[in-house]
């Protein structure tokens, strides 16, 4: 495992930048990273958790200036006292309690790759894909998004989840007949590197009759209005990651709004943009059932 991080590291894996966290070291003399033989800061694993706990804070409201004076414990309490309440076990029909999810997180954490994969195959051969994506892997994300976001898991841990489901998913995409309906653009700005939102967009909207063309993660916004004009797309959405700076995205949302014409719907999505005021002429999907719902309503126009 790695020690320690460089802060261009830190910037992404965390999701604060690199001038956030200078000012942050000289007003409130956390971070205090040490230095390399060329003077360059490194951030110890453990700045680095506490880092993860601030920015998941700050997400909820909470000002920076008093996360950084506390201590790791002090934060590890607030972020319990804010995390959601987890869904209670099913039981299963002899009355025993089965968390199917704590068993996937269970593969992650004994790093079992190839029994995680084994495990997702079952389910999605039993359940397709639509029930995966709802049922399995959305709130497998979330899961592993929270865990990451407490130090409870790696980041290497977080990016084997990100592959098998991707790959599954993709798999699974391949199999389904393309429709007749809107196309979807889908794809996020520069910085935000998450695209396990917009694959299982994709699969649900591609599913109910979307014509999806998936650019991937990290299009500059004049790029994904030329895209929008080339593929004639009718809705552009975009995921925005928790990790995201949220003081960012109002500017980006407003620059792709005024840049797209007004025909083209743009819809933005992901625990990025949860609590964020829907702006005008702006869907903010409060879910992948809600952007499914908004996807209908468009057919139906």
């Amino acid at each position: 495992m790695v020690s320690q991080l460089s802060i261009a590291a830190v910037e992404r894996e965390v999701g604060i930048s690199k001038d956030v966290l200078r000012v942050w070291e000289r007003r409130y003399g956390f971070p205090s990273p040490t230095r390399d033989a060329h003077g360059e800061r490194l951030y110890p694993a453990e700045q680095v958790r506490q880092l993860r706990l601030v920015k998941r804070l700050m997400d909820q409201g909470l000002r920076p200036g008093r996360l950084l004076t506390g201590s790791l414990g002090q934060l590890e309490a607030l972020a319990a006292q804010a995390s959601p309440p987890q869904p209670a076990p099913a039981e299963s029909p002899d009355g025993r309690v089965v968390d199917d999810l704590g068993a996937l997180l269970a593969c992650l954490r004994v790093h079992d790759a190839e029994g995680l994969q084994r495990a997702l195959q079952q389910r999605i051969a039993e359940a397709g894909l639509a029930s995966f994506v709802l049922d399995t892997i959305a709130p497998l994300a979330a899961r592993v998004g929270d865990e990451w976001a407490r130090g409870a898991m790696e980041v290497y841990e977080e990016h084997l989840f990100t592959e098998v489901a991707s790959r599954l998913l993709r798999q699974a995409l391949a199999t389904v007949p393309r429709g007749r309906g809107p196309v979807v653009l889908l794809t996020t700005v520069p910085e935000e590197a998450h695209g396990l939102g917009l694959l299982m967009l994709e699969c649900l909207l591609t599913l109910h009759g979307g014509r999806c063309i998936n650019l991937g993660t990290q299009v500059p916004v004049l790029d994904i209005v030329r895209a929008a004009q080339a593929y004639r797309a009718e809705v552009v959405a975009l995921s925005f990651a928790s990790s995201f700076s949220a003081r960012r995205i109002p500017e980006l949302i407003e620059q792709l709004r005024s840049s797209l014409p007004d025909a083209v719907q743009l819809w933005v999505g992901g625990a990025g943009v949860r609590r964020l005021a829907p702006p005008e002429g702006v869907q903010v999907p409060g879910s992948l059932e809600e952007s499914v719902m908004a996807l209908g309503a468009w057919v139906d126009q």
